[in-house]
């Protein structure tokens, strides 16, 4: 059964007459009749008979015809989906972010998407470092936005985005507030507030092994909003990236000597085809300013 046959009999339904059938399918009458006798001999019995001047529908017609509009129907929609896809019409993209990564200096690379495809419908999945490589490796997720204190897999391609270095969060009043910057040896026996998320802990952890420096860890979550509520309240200080949203009043300041900092970049399957959505977000990296794009926005708030 080819998809015209099942056209070419549907007009038959409508018009019950092999004529008109054949104009609104643009197509000559003998071709038609012939790909509906063909129809009629696959499905074994006559789909028409002719009362006087019209054609009526016989009961192997009426069986069918349900079953082959909703055929018709699908195939139709399949290939205006396509056309919309092809087109960046409407398109789906499933967009991966590590829960570490503020969305500060993002919100107007995704602005610049939504500019390209008007139609396009986002999905942002947040996840650790390690979730995110897993469902980006099983095509569960597009692409992803992460930062790896080490080499990501073969398999994968790294686009940089923007480095971004680390602070040390602390309550209103601590004696770092007097400081311009905070040195890895200043945090000595400081109470600590652990996140769990952070995908740079062993690399810290090792930074402050290496100074001899000793954290008196009183608290852990994987909630940010919970860490900085706690350093707040006076429960100790935590170390953090810079761009991540900061609750009002949270002091901070760099840390140095040495200085901690990350590249946060797009993550893609190296060879994997990519759709149009995909190919334009990676286009719009390629040429993306975060930096500019996220003061532009603070003075559009202002």
């Amino acid at each position: 059964m080819e998809m015209h046959q099942v056209r070419y009999f549907l007009a038959v339904c409508e018009t019950l007459n092999f004529t008109r059938a054949a104009k609104s399918c643009d197509v000559a009458q003998p071709s038609l009749s012939r790909a509906i006798g063909k129809l009629e001999h696959e499905l074994g019995g006559q789909l028409f008979r002719r009362e006087r001047n019209l054609f009526q529908l016989t009961n192997l017609g009426k069986l069918v015809r349900p079953h082959l509009e909703t055929v018709y129907g699908a195939s139709e929609s399949v290939h205006t989906e396509a056309k919309s896809f092809r087109g960046m019409e409407t398109a789906q993209l499933s967009l991966g972010v590590m829960c570490t990564v503020g969305p500060d200096r993002l919100t107007g690379l995704l602005a610049s998407l939504h500019e390209k495809i008007s139609g396009l419908e986002l999905s942002l999945h947040e996840a650790p470092l390690e979730e995110l490589i897993e469902r980006l490796s099983q095509g569960e997720i597009d692409i992803a936005i992460l930062a790896s204190p080490d080499p990501l897999p073969e398999r994968f391609d790294f686009r940089p985005l923007y480095k971004e270095r680390y602070v040390v969060a602390f309550t209103p009043g601590h004696r770092f507030e007097n400081q311009n910057d905070i040195r890895i040896r200043d945090l000595d026996q400081e109470s600590y507030l652990a996140r769990l998320n952070c995908e740079y802990a062993d690399y810290v952890n090792n930074l402050l092994a290496e100074c001899g420096v000793t954290l008196n860890t009183r608290y852990r979550s994987e909630r940010e909003d919970w860490i900085q509520s706690m350093v707040l309240a006076g429960m100790g200080c935590a170390i953090i990236p810079e761009y991540l949203p900061l609750y009002p009043r949270l002091p901070t300041r760099l840390v140095t000597d040495p200085e901690v900092t990350r590249e946060v970049g797009l993550a893609t399957i190296a060879g994997r085809q990519f759709s149009p959505a995909v190919k334009t977000f990676v286009d719009i990296v390629r040429n993306y300013d975060c930096a500019e794009a996220s003061l532009n926005a603070k003075q559009a708030a202002i």
